[in-house]
């Protein structure tokens, strides 16, 4: 199974992406912000990283892109919710061309989430 960083700033949502993952068999970490997920990936890379955009301090566009300078064979899965539609649109599509290969708006199902990481696994 795979190692697994979730990095968003709703600790409600890291229990529930926790949740999910852990129960098929993932082995997880979490960040609330991409500042501590990219401190976290250096010192024990994962091999899925699954990212909120919108966040404090460094929100998933600043970590996508640092993450895919440093380290280009990282597999990124970004996820949005932001309270306007159309802007959540527009940040995952934003995504795909940083380098994430998932995208995923929320609110989602765990089978999306397990699904999306079985694709990259």
């Amino acid at each position: 199974m795979a190692r697994i960083l979730i990095v968003d700033d709703d600790i409600a949502m890291r229990a529930l992406l926790r949740a999910y993952l852990e129960s098929d068999g993932h082995q997880v970490d979490e960040a609330a912000n991409g500042k501590q997920a990219a401190m976290l990936y250096r010192e024990n890379p994962s091999d899925i990283v699954i990212t909120d955009i919108f966040m404090p301090e460094q929100d998933g566009l600043e970590l996508i892109i640092e993450l895919k300078l440093n380290f280009p064979e990282v597999k990124i899965i970004a996820i949005s919710g932001g309270s306007q539609r159309m802007e959540t649109q527009l940040g995952l599509r934003l995504t795909r061309f940083l380098g994430a290969v998932q995208q995923l708006e929320k609110p989602f199902t765990r089978e999306h989430v397990l699904e999306a990481v079985r694709q990259l696994s």
